[in-house]
Order: structure tokens, then sequence, then C-alpha cells
């Protein structure tokens, strides 16, 4: 394996004191690396809230360690920040990337967008078990009671990715490109993609409550 999935990088920089200290704390006396990762995942999951109202041409918006610290972020900066904490643990830990079609979302988002196909779309992967395994933290657990959709679960073993369908069995998500997987965000491409397609998103933060706007969608 190469050992560069364990090193801290830019954006998934595991080698900062908040993260380290963070990643220590939830893996406590877990013994196994599918065990912590786990544990990982959850914490990641629903100690983060998903919001995409953001500054998406910031390159602080991406940062994994700016993402702990401020408690809230994107599915990006959530799955660098599961990224970071697995390498600080001596997990190998990547993070990949897909375009994704999100059928459930908020008329703000789509403006905001320019629709609903929402490029590059983010999840951590590990390397567990002789295998690498998708883990997408994104959305915590209250914002998929507030959308009624499935909260995604993971154990170490099989891939973690959007249901299909949503709890009343809507369309909620479908995969629509890979992008592939990656040692540390690449925000040049991100950036230069978003600039393209979705100008509205790079700019100062949005505000707002994303949750609050599922309930009166």
């Amino acid at each position: 394996m190469d050992p560069i999935f364990l090193q801290s990088a830019d954006y998934i920089d595991s080698s900062t004191p908040i993260i380290q200290e963070y990643a220590r704390d939830v893996a406590g006396a877990l013994n196994s690396d599918v065990d912590k990762a786990v544990a990982l995942y959850y914490r990641v999951r629903d100690d983060i809230n998903y919001t995409p109202y953001l500054n998406y041409g910031d390159p602080e918006t991406y940062r994994a360690s700016k993402v702990l610290l401020n408690g809230y972020g994107f599915c990006i900066s959530k799955a660098a920040l599961l990224s970071a904490c697995g390498r600080v643990l001596g997990i190998p830990s990547r993070i990949g990337f897909a375009d994704v079609k999100n059928h459930l979302n908020t008329p703000r988002l789509r403006e905001l967008n320019g629709g609903d196909l929402f490029r590059w779309h983010a999840f951590s992967e590990f390397y567990l078990e002789g295998s690498w395994v998708k883990a997408t933290p994104a959305f915590n657990l209250k914002l998929c009671i507030d959308f009624r959709v499935k909260p995604l679960e993971f154990n170490g073993r099989e891939d973690s990715i959007f249901h299909p369908l949503d709890a009343d069995q809507r369309q909620h998500m479908g995969y629509v490109h890979e992008r592939g997987s990656f040692t540390d965000v690449p925000f040049a491409a991100i950036t230069e993609t978003y600039r393209k397609y979705s100008p509205s998103l790079c700019c100062k933060n949005k505000g707002g409550d994303f949750g609050a706007d599922a309930q009166t969608d």
C-alpha cells in the first residue's frame, strides 16, 4: 500500500492537532481497523452538520480541520475530515468523487447549483481487509429525518453510498459519472467545474438552514 494514503495533505490535513485529538478520542480502546473506521464514520456523519450553503470558491471550505472546528460542512469537506481521521489511526484513506443526480433537494439549492446534477459529490475510501471501501458521511441523521431519506449505515466491509430511493420510495440519488479517487481534495479542478456550471456557488457564504428548507419545500 502506497504510504501517501497515510500522509497529511493540504486539505486532508491529518497532522493538525485538532484532528489528531478528535480521531484518537473516537477510536478509544478499539483494536481493529474496521471497528475504528466504523466509529469514525458515525461520529463524522453526525457530529458535523451538513449544509450546502457555503462559499465553494474558498479553500477553507474544503479543509478537514476547518470543518471540524466549525462543526458544519458539505460532502467534500466531511469526506476530507473522515479520511484525515482514518490516516491519524493508521488506516490508508483517500477521497473519491462522482457526479450525482439529486432528485431531492430544495428550490434554493437547485437555483444556486443550476439544476439537479451535482458535480464532484464526495465520499471517503478506507483500505480495510485488503480492499477499498466507500463511506459517505455527508448527511447527518437529523438532516436525513428532515428530508425523509434513509440514513446511510457503514459496516466497514461494504460500500456505503446513497440510496436510489428515499423513505417514501421516491427517486433520491443517482450516480451519473465517476470522477475517480484522489490522495487530497483536487481544489483547482473542482472550482473550475463549479465556476463553469454552478457559478452562484462560488461566492460568499449563503446562510440559511438547509434542514428548515427541506421541511418547507
